[in-house]
């Protein structure tokens, strides 16, 4: 049995909460900012009610054997004062979130060795604090290491998919490549299905092949049909399908832009390679967040 803290329980926190539940055999904490009556995650194969105790004070708790952040990429400050007490032990801190620099974020606050990075893609929405809905299956893929081989078997007995890769650095930049064109439907305003426009899907091409390029010049391993193949899996979603960023913007609340847009031009700038898609893209979502 491991005692798990779980910071940031929106769709993935959730989500993820629900399967360690399933395992049978972990002891949870919720880490949120709001007391939580309860959590019900509505799953593919039934509805799981969460047993764990919650915590939105981080001054009474105490340490933990994993922490698992599942709260958005924007907000490392307001997960970074539950870690003192969380990981008074040494425990690992897996970043369930967007982009490529996951220890880049948790680096001035936890030991390098001990941050697992962890690429997360699951289909999930959160109702109200108390009700996640679960829609697909959870993908978790990290590092073939000691930390992530041990990250894994927290998820033995459950329906996640969770395994430990050859590559990473390329598994998080074609994740990457599907998250940069997600930035159309919050500019738009609109779900997946505006995806499948002829002149829309050619913009979504080009924010791609500018993800592809950096992501090359990084060292991952992406082939030029990449685009395609983002293009086809986003015009293949159920077009009401929304995604985090998209829903971000319409509940009003701070985005990933820097995360998954952002991130593409500042290391484009650093490799010299043009991104002016991606630079427009971050431009005006910034730009209409601050008249919003």
């Amino acid at each position: 049995m491991a005692r798990i803290a779980i910071v940031g329980v929106g769709a993935i926190g959730g989500v993820t909460a629900g399967l360690l539940q399933s395992a049978g055999r972990h002891e949870l904490l919720l880490c949120t900012r709001q007391p939580l009556s309860g959590l019900m995650v509505e799953t593919p194969n039934g509805t799981v009610k969460v047993n764990a105790a919650n915590a939105i004070d981080p001054s009474g708790i105490s340490d933990v054997d994993w922490v698992l952040v599942a709260a958005k990429a924007y907000d490392v400050v307001g997960v970074a004062k539950w870690l003192e007490r969380l990981c008074a032990k040494g425990a690992p801190v897996a970043v369930l979130q967007n982009g490529v620099e996951h220890r880049e974020r948790f680096a001035p606050y936890v030991p390098m060795h001990s941050i697992v990075p962890v690429m997360v893609d699951c289909p999930a929405e959160r109702r109200s604090p108390e009700s996640v809905v679960q829609r697909g299956v959870m993908h978790l893929k990290v590092e073939d290491s000691a930390e992530g081989r041990a990250f894994v078997d927290l998820f033995t007995g459950t329906t996640a998919d969770a395994s430990v890769v050859p590559d990473f650095k390329t598994v998080v930049w074609r994740k990457l490549c599907f998250n940069s064109a997600g930035v159309l439907s919050a500019l738009l305003l609109q779900p997946a299905g505006v995806m499948r426009g002829e002149a829309i899907g050619e913009v979504a091409l080009q924010i791609i092949r500018e993800c592809i390029a950096v992501g090359r010049a990084e060292g991952a391993q992406l082939g030029d049909e990449v685009a395609e193949d983002v293009l086809r899996a986003s015009r293949a979603a159920p077009p009401d399908s929304v995604n985090s960023i998209y829903a971000d913007r319409m509940a009003g609340r701070p985005m990933e832009i820097d995360a998954r847009n952002g991130v593409i031009v500042r290391l484009g700038q650093k490799h010299g390679i043009p991104t002016p898609n991606n630079r427009m893209a971050v431009a005006l979502l910034e730009a209409m967040t601050k008249q919003g």
